[in-house]
C-alpha cells in the first residue's frame, strides 16, 4: 500500500509541476515590429498581413505597431519598449532605417539588452556606417538584416518605362526621350537604391534626359501637387517614372486634369502590389508595375525564427540583400489578385523554407516568384 501511495503522490507531484512550469524551449519566441507606414497605407498593411500569416505558421507571437511615418514615433516606441518590464519585453525588435532614424532605435533598444533586426531599409549612408559599425560589434543585440535588391524595382521599372516610350516614338525636338522622376525621400536607403536603380536604366538607353528629381515622401497628393508644375515646366515630358503606386497615381491625376490621358499620351511606372495598381496595370494606364518585395517582414521572422533556435543566419551573412522584386505582366497580376486579393496569406508555408525545420537547405531562396508559384500550387 505504502508504494502506492509514494508512487500517487510521485505522479500528482509532477501533474502540479507542469503546471506552473513551462520549459524555456517550449515557449513562444516574441517579436515586435515596428512598422514605419501608416495604418492605411495598402503596402504596409499587406506586408503586416504576410508577417502575420508566417508568425502563424511559424508558432511565434508577432506583435505589430505602425508608426504611421511619424519618424519621431519611432523613438518613443522604441523607448515605450524598452521601458516595459523584462517579462513583457520582446525577444527581438525589428526595425526599418525610414528617414534614417534606425540607429537612434536600436541604440535604446541595444541598451535594454534586446535584440533587433532590420528589415526592408537598413543602412548605407557612409556617415551612418560609421556610427553603427557592423552588426554584433558596437551594438552587440544587432543580429543583421534582411534588404530587397531595391535597385532592381527601380530599373526594371525605369527599363520597361523607357523601351515603351522609345516603341511610342515619343522623342522630343532634341530626338530624346524625356522623363521625370518622383522619388521617395532623401534619407531611406530604400529610396536612394530605387532612385540609383531608375539611373542606371537611363544610363544604359543613352537618348534619355531626366527633366528633374522630386521628393514626394510617397505621397499621392504631393506627387499630384508637385507634377502639376512639372509638366508646365517640362512640356516636352512624356515619361514618369515614380518611386512607388502612390506617387505614380497622383502623378496621373494630374496629368488627366490637364486633358491627358495616362497610357495613351504620357506613359507611368509604379512599385508596389495594390488592387489600383494591378487594375492600372491591365487597362493600360501603368505602363510599368514592380513588386513583391513585402515579404521582406516575413523572411525575416524566417531568419528569426532560426536563429532563435539554434540555426545562426551568420553563415550567408549578416546583412542579406536579396532579389525579390518581380516585373509584372498583366497575367501575373492577376494570378496575384487570385491568390492574394482578400490578403490572405495562410496558403503559404514559411515553414519550408527554415533551415531548422529543413536541414538539407543550405542557402535562403527569398525570391517573390517561388514564392507566387509555391501559392499557385497549394490553391
Amino acid at each position: 500500500m505504502w508504494i502506492y501511495r509514494l508512487m500517487l503522490g510521485l505522479m500528482l507531484g509532477l501533474i502540479i509541476g507542469c503546471m506552473f512550469f513551462v520549459p524555456a524551449a517550449v515557449m513562444a519566441m516574441t517579436v515586435t515590429f515596428l512598422n514605419p507606414g501608416r495604418s492605411d497605407e495598402v503596402y504596409w498593411v499587406t506586408a503586416n498581413n504576410c508577417m502575420m500569416a508566417a508568425a502563424h505558421n511559424l508558432g511565434m507571437q508577432l506583435e505589430i505597431i505602425y508608426v504611421e511615418r511619424d519618424h519621431l514615433k519611432t523613438l518613443e516606441l522604441a523607448k515605450k519598449i524598452a521601458a516595459r518590464p523584462v517579462s513583457a519585453r520582446p525577444d527581438y525588435v525589428i526595425l526599418s532605417n525610414d528617414y534614417a532614424v534606425g540607429a537612434e532605435a536600436m541604440r535604446i533598444l541595444d541598451a535594454a539588452h534586446i535584440k533587433t533586426f532590420f528589415a526592408y531599409s537598413g543602412f548605407s549612408d557612409a556617415g551612418e556606417r560609421d556610427k553603427v559599425g557592423l552588426p554584433r560589434q558596437i551594438y552587440k543585440g544587432w543580429l543583421g538584416g534582411l534588404e530587397p535588391r531595391a535597385g532592381d524595382a527601380g530599373y526594371l521599372t525605369a527599363r520597361a518605362l523607357i523601351q515603351r516610350g522609345m516603341a511610342e516614338k515619343l522623342m522630343g525636338a532634341d530626338g530624346k526621350l524625356h522623363m521625370l522622376a518622383i522619388a521617395g525621400d532623401r534619407s531611406t536607403t530604400t529610396s536612394y537604391k530605387r532612385n540609383e536603380g531608375m539611373r542606371r536604366a537611363v544610363a544604359e538607353a543613352k537618348n534619355v534626359v531626366i527633366d528633374q528629381v522630386i521628393y514626394a515622401d510617397w505621397n499621392r497628393a504631393k506627387a499630384q501637387e508637385q507634377s502639376t508644375w512639372l509638366y508646365q515646366r517640362y512640356p516636352d515630358t512624356r515619361l514618369v517614372w515614380a518611386g512607388n503606386d502612390l506617387m505614380a497615381f497622383g502623378a496621373m491625376e494630374s496629368w488627366r486634369a490637364r486633358g491627358g490621358k495616362p497610357g495613351r499620351d504620357a506613359y507611368f511606372s509604379g512599385i508596389n502590389t495594390s488592387s489600383e495598381a494591378f487594375t492600372a496595370l491591365e487597362s493600360g494606364s501603368l505602363s510599368s508595375l514592380a513588386g513583391g518585395h513585402f515579404i521582406t517582414g516575413a523572411f525575416s521572422l524566417v531568419m528569426l525564427y532560426d536563429y532563435h533556435h539554434g540555426k545562426d543566419f551568420a553563415d550567408e551573412g549578416l546583412e542579406l540583400e536579396r532579389s525579390m522584386f518581380i516585373l509584372f505582366t498583366p497575367h501575373e497580376a492577376r494570378r496575384f489578385q487570385y491568390l492574394f486579393g482578400a490578403q490572405n496569406y495562410e496558403r503559404l508555408d514559411f515553414r519550408r523554407f527554415s533551415k531548422v525545420l529543413n536541414p538539407a537547405a543550405k542557402k535562403y531562396d527569398f525570391s517573390f516568384r517561388q514564392l507566387l508559384n509555391q501559392a499557385d500550387l497549394r490553391r
